[in-house]
C-alpha cells in the first residue's frame, strides 16, 4: 500500500499504528536496501514463506535513492511548481518483489494499492469539521486585527498566530530514533534497518 508522504513518513507510521496489520513500513527518513541477505526482498520472502502473507506500507518518498536516476544517470526533473518529481516507489517495489519471488521459485499473489484519491475524498468527520471551523474563525479574527504573513495553528491547546517564515523554517520529519518510529518497529516486528 503506497501512502502520501513525499518527504516524511508520518501518514505511513500513523496508519500502520492505527490499523496494526502492516508487517513492513518504509519511510523517506529511514533508507533501506533491497538486495542481499539482510535486504527487504529477502526478509519479505522469508516472512511470506513462514506466515503465508505480508503487508508492506510505503510512503511515496521512501526509497527514492534506489530509483531517483534514470538508467542514463539523468535526474527525473521537477514539476511545474519546482518540486522534485518522485519516481513511483510502489510500482518499482511491485516489480522487484515479483522478480525476487519468481527467482526464488515461490508463488506470490501480489496486490498493489495506491489509495491517494480515496483518502482525499473521504468526508470530514465531526472533529475535523469543528477544527477547520475554529482555524477559519481565528484566521478571520487575525485578518480583522490587521495580521498578515501568518498562519493559524494550535499550540498547547490554544490557537496561535505563527509567522509564515517560522512555519516553513524547517521540515517536520519522523525521527529514526524517536518514539513514533520505535513504536512502528515494535508493532510491525520489522528489523531496525534493512542492510
Amino acid at each position: 500500500v503506497k501512502l502520501m508522504g513525499r518527504h516524511s513518513g508520518f501518514i505511513a507510521c500513523y496508519a500502520s499504528l492505527a490499523e496494526p496489520d502492516a508487517n513492513y513500513v518504509l519511510i523517506p527518513e529511514v533508507p533501506f536496501i533491497l538486495e542481499g541477505p539482510d535486504g527487504l526482498l529477502e526478509h519479505l520472502l522469508q516472512r511470506v514463506k513462514r506466515r503465508g502473507h505480508a503487508l508492506v506500507v510505503v510512503a511515496e518518498g521512501a526509497g527514492q535513492d534506489l530509483l531517483s536516476m534514470r538508467g542514463d544517470g539523468a535526474s527525473i526533473g521537477v514539476d511545474a511548481s519546482g518540486n522534485q518529481k518522485l519516481a513511483d516507489i510502489g510500482r518499482f517495489l511491485r516489480h522487484r518483489i515479483r522478480d525476487h519471488f519468481k527467482a526464488a521459485h515461490t508463488e506470490v499473489n501480489l496486490k498493489y494499492i495506491d489509495p491517494s484519491y480515496m483518502i482525499r475524498s473521504v468526508p470530514a468527520n465531526p472533529h475535523d469539521s469543528v477544527y477547520c471551523l475554529r482555524l477559519a474563525q481565528n484566521a478571520v479574527h487575525a485578518a480583522l486585527a490587521g495580521r498578515t504573513q501568518m498562519v493559524v495553528g494550535r499550540w498547547h491547546g490554544r490557537y496561535v498566530h505563527i509567522p509564515m517564515p517560522l512555519a516553513v523554517s524547517q521540515r517536520n520529519q519522523v525521527a529514526p530514533d524517536g518514539d513514533l518510529w520505535l513504536a512502528v518497529l515494535e508493532a510491525t516486528g520489522q528489523p531496525h534497518s534493512f542492510g
